[in-house]
C-alpha cells in the first residue's frame, strides 16, 4: 500500500485536471521502465511466529540495521519509522508487518533480478542475528488474525476500523496476505487503454499461475489462493475488475470519474491522517467534505485517494498488475517478465489485446470467482486455464525476444518466463507443490513451509 507523498497543492478546477494528472505519466517508449514490488511475511526463528514491530528482535530493529547498512532515508509516520528509501527504491511495511521492497524503475529484467538478489542478500545478512526470517507466501499459512501485529501507521488504523463495515475478508487482506506486482509505463491515452484492458483481462489467469497460498491457520482449506479469496469480499466498491475499463470511450477522465465514486479513507495533512471514511471525494472537490468543511481538494489529495482504490490492475501514473500471490524469487521475476513481455512490445501487446477481446466481462468475473479454488485447472471453454496460459506465455516470450535485452551470458529476458512455461506445460503451481509436501514429507506440519519458502 502506498504512502502519501504527492505534494501537488494545485486546486482541482475540473475533471480535466484529474485526467491530466494521470496523463502526466505518459512517456516515450525509450523511457519505459519496470518496477517490481514484492512482499514477504516475517517470522521468528525457531518459533515461526509473526514478529512484532517493537523490541530488539522486531521489525523496527531490522529497519534500523538496514538504514545503517544502506544509508537510506527514513520514512516516518509520526515518530515511528515505517519505511526506508534510497536510490529510487524503498522498503515499506504492510499492516501486519509484511515486509515490502518497492523496486526502483529499471530498464531491464536483468536489473530487476540484480535488485532482488541484493535485497535478499541484505536480509540474509541482517535478519538472522535478530532471529528473523522472511517467507513470500500469498496468505499467512499459520497465524490467526489475532496473531498478527499492527504496524504503527495512521492509515492502517482507519482501514482496520472500516474494513469490517464493507466486507467480510478485508482484515484478512490487510494482515494476512502478501502479493507481488509489476508497474509498467504507457506512452499515450490509447496505449494506456490497451494496456490496462490487457492487464485487467488476464489478472484471473495470473492469479491461477501464481497461486501460492493453500493454507489457513495450519491446514489446507480447499483453496489454492487464499489471498485471492480474501479479495473477493474485501471492499467491492474499490476492488475487482471495474467494468468501466472495458466501456466504449474509456480513458484517463473516465477512470478519474470512477475513482471519485470510490468512498474516501482519509485526507493527509501535516503528517496526520484525517478520518474521512466513507465520505465523497466529489464533496471534497466542492468544499463540502464533513472531515474538512470548506476546504477543497488538491491534485495531491486526488493522488492520495487514487492509492485507496484496489482494482486487480490499477492506474496511477503507470499501470500496476496486482493479481498474483507473493512467491519464490523465480516466480517474482516471472511476474514482471510476463507483463513486460505482453505490454512492452507492440506486436505482443496487439496479440494479447486480440486474445483478451475473446473474453467477455462476465467470463472475467466468473474466472475471478473460481480461480482461488481451482487455480490453473479452472475450466475454460473445452479445456482449462492451462491452455490460455500457454497462449499468453508464448506471446510474452515473443515480446521479450523482440526487446532483445541480454545479460552478460547473452541470455535475453525470456529466461525469466521459464517457470510459467513449465506450469503451462503441466507442471504444478507453487500451491500444488506445497500441498503435496504437506500430505507427504511434512506429515501435516505446515511450519515446514517457512524454511522451505524462505528468501
Amino acid at each position: 500500500m502506498s504512502n502519501p507523498g504527492d505534494a501537488d497543492n494545485r486546486p482541482i478546477g475540473s475533471m480535466r485536471d484529474l485526467a491530466d494528472y494521470l496523463a502526466s505519466g505518459c512517456k516515450p517508449a525509450a523511457a519505459f521502465r519496470i518496477g517490481t514490488e514484492h512482499e514477504a511475511f516475517g517470522f521468528t526463528s525457531p518459533a515461526f511466529q509473526p514478529p512484532s514491530y517493537q523490541g530488539e528482535h522486531g521489525i523496527q530493529a531490522l529497519l534500523a540495521d538496514m538504514r545503517q547498512e544502506t544509508g537510506a532515508e527514513t520514512i516516518l509516520d509520526g515518530e515511528n519509522v515505517i519505511g526506508l528509501k534510497w536510490g529510487g527504491a524503498s522498503i515499506s511495511l504492510e499492516p501486519g508487518g509484511q515486509f515490502e521492497l518497492s523496486g526502483a524503475p529499471l530498464a531491464t529484467l536483468h536489473e530487476t533480478k540484480a535488485e532482488l538478489d541484493a535485497h535478499i542478500a541484505r536480509l540474509h545478512k541482517l535478519a538472522p542475528p535478530l532471529g528473523l526470517g522472511f517467507a513470500p507466501l500469498g496468505f499467512h499459512p499459520q497465524a490467526t488474525r489475532a496473531d498478527m501485529p499492527m504496524m504503527p501507521k495512521g492509515r492502517y488504523q482507519l482501514m482496520r476500523a472500516y474494513m469490517p463495515t464493507v466486507g467480510t475478508r478485508g482484515l484478512d487482506m490487510m494482515f494476512r496476505t502478501c502479493t507481488v506486482q509489476a508497474n509498467l509505463d504507457f506512452a499515450s491515452e490509447a496505449d494506456m487503454v490497451k494496456k490496462l484492458r490487457v492487464a485487467s483481462a488476464f489478472q484471473p489467469l495470473a492469479t491461477a499461475l501464481f497461486a501460492n497460498s493453500p493454507f489457513v491457520e495450519g491446514k489446507p482449506n480447499g483453496y489454492l489462493s487464499n489471498r485471492a479469496l480474501a479479495w473477493t469480499d474485501t471492499d467491492n466498491a474499490r476492488s475487482g475488475i471495474p467494468a468501466v475499463i472495458f466501456e466504449e470511450g474509456f480513458g484517463f477522465e473516465r477512470y478519474a470519474e470512477w475513482l471519485l465514486d470510490v468512498p474516501m479513507y482519509f485526507v493527509y495533512r501535516d503528517g496526520q491522517y484525517i478520518n474521512a471514511l466513507g465520505q465523497s471525494f466529489r464533496d471534497f472537490m466542492a468544499g463540502r467534505l464533513g472531515a474538512l468543511p470548506g476546504e477543497r481538494a488538491t491534485v495531491g489529495d486526488f493522488a492520495d485517494h487514487a492509492t485507496t482504490a484496489f482494482p486487480d490492475a490499477r492506474l496511477k501514473k503507470y499501470i500496476e498488475t496486482r493479481g498474483a500471490d507473493a512467491g519464490s524469487p523465480a516466480m517474482m521475476l516471472a511476474q514482471s517478465a510476463l507483463w513486460t513481455g505482453l505490454l512492452y512490445d507492440q506486436t505482443a501487446l496487439d496479440a494479447a489485446y486480440e486474445l483478451s477481446r475473446k473474453l467477455s466481462y462476465q467470463t472475467l468475473l466468473t474466472l475471478r470467482a473460481q480461480v482461488p479454488h481451482t487455480g490453473i485447472n479452472t475450466p475454460f471453454g473445452t479445456q482449462t486455464l492451462r491452455a490460455l496460459a500457454a497462449e499468453l506465455v508464448a506471446i510474452a516470450q515473443a515480446g521479450l525476444a523482440a526487446r532483445h535485452r541480454c545479460d552478460e551470458q547473452g541470455r535475453d529476458e525470456r529466461v525469466y518466463l521459464d517457470p510459467l512455461a513449465d506450469i503451462a506445460a503441466g507442471a504444478p503451481t507453487q500451491a500444488e507443490r506445497w500441498l503435496a509436501l504437506y500430505h507427504g514429507a511434512w506429515n501435516g506440519d505446515v511450519t515446514h513451509i517457512f524454511e522451505a519458502a524462505a528468501l
